[in-house]
């Protein structure tokens, strides 16, 4: 089958291999026929190396069941990126997204969703309503990891917030974050991401006109760059709380004694609940054409990469079905 495969040292960083084997399902789980994937910043730094990446990455997508237990063959469906082991302590524990044994689909020894099959519990396996586009569903993963902030912090219509970095996930955490009716800005750089918060009636800024204020009870960290926690740091006031989403191959260099001078409290916030994500989107409360980019065929991946890491890019898409739709 095709897949692309990442920082193959004798081939490249990136490559799409015609020959990859089919995955094998086991018990307990669906054989998946991908439709769409896209491209998210995690994906972009595994290609630069982060966690020493090997394989096929890829974890939001839409695809159909094409062999699994008789409630999911035949339907379409996202799922869910964390496989547990469900015997661990952890697991045992009800934290089964932060199994000790676990692998990740397309992050951590489990091949991901830049292939045309993919295998994954049947568990993890959500059925996407008819009034969802693929387009659309393949933003679940992202949207639900952004609905996480909200499971991670109190915000209601009294709190000041600000978010910092306004890429794919930060445009998505946005609108999320903007329906609170909280006091809230959104900071980036890109001018068309400030123009899309605008064209949303979401009050934004740019990064070089904010000043180190340090006035807002939650900042959300998600510049995927390592320096945007000093920036947060300047932001959050004493006693407050930044949540932080980036992560990326190279390390900050970050003083740590501000988090102590001012008591700020430090959340890590990774992957979400994929229920409210797809209620949101079959109630059409996400804005999400503006930001689809372009759709490339999967053999096409090295340059949908290559689109994805401009600056300022939005949503990539990829489709398995070799079809010209790069646009």
């Amino acid at each position: 089958m095709l897949a692309v495969v990442l920082n193959d040292p004798s081939t490249g960083a990136i490559r799409v291999t015609s020959d990859a084997p089919l995955p094998k399902r086991r018990d307990g789980e669906a054989l998946i026929r991908i439709r769409m994937a896209g491209i998210c910043s995690t994906d972009l730094e595994l290609a630069r190396g982060y966690m020493d990446f090997r394989g096929t990455p890829g974890h939001e997508f839409v695809g159909d069941v094409v062999e699994g237990p008789p409630a999911l063959t035949g339907k379409r469906v996202v799922g869910e990126i964390n496989c547990p082991c469900n015997e661990c302590d952890l697991c045992r524990r009800g934290l089964p997204t932060h199994c000790r044994r676990r692998t990740v689909l397309g992050i951590l020894n489990h091949a991901g969703a830049f292939a045309e099959f993919i295998t994954l519990p049947a568990a993890n396996c959500h059925i996407v309503p008819p009034s969802i586009a693929d387009e659309h569903a393949v933003f679940v993963e992202p949207l639900a990891a952004a609905i996480h902030v909200l499971d991670a912090v109190s915000i209601g219509s009294d709190s000041r917030v600000a978010l910092v970095g306004l890429g794919r996930l930060g445009n998505l955490i946005a609108q999320v974050v903007a329906a609170t009716r909280c006091d809230f800005v959104a900071v980036g750089r890109s001018p068309r991401s400030l123009a899309l918060c605008e064209q949303l009636g979401i009050k934004s800024a740019s990064i070089n006109a904010v000043q180190a204020t340090m006035d807002y009870d939650v900042v959300i960290e998600a510049t995927g760059s390592a320096d945007g926690l000093q920036t947060a740091l300047g932001l959050v006031r004493p006693r407050g709380t930044v949540v932080l989403k980036s992560t990326y191959a190279t390390p900050p260099t970050l003083d740590l004694a501000p988090l102590v001078i001012h008591e700020i409290t430090i959340v890590g916030n990774r992957c979400g609940r994929f229920a409210p994500a797809i209620e949101m989107l079959a109630r059409s409360d996400m804005h999400l054409e503006p930001m689809i980019d372009a759709r490339f065929p999967l053999m096409q991946a090295p340059a949908a990469f290559s689109r994805a890491a401009q600056p300022g890019a939005f949503k990539i898409l990829l489709i398995p079905d070799g079809s010209p739709c790069a646009s």
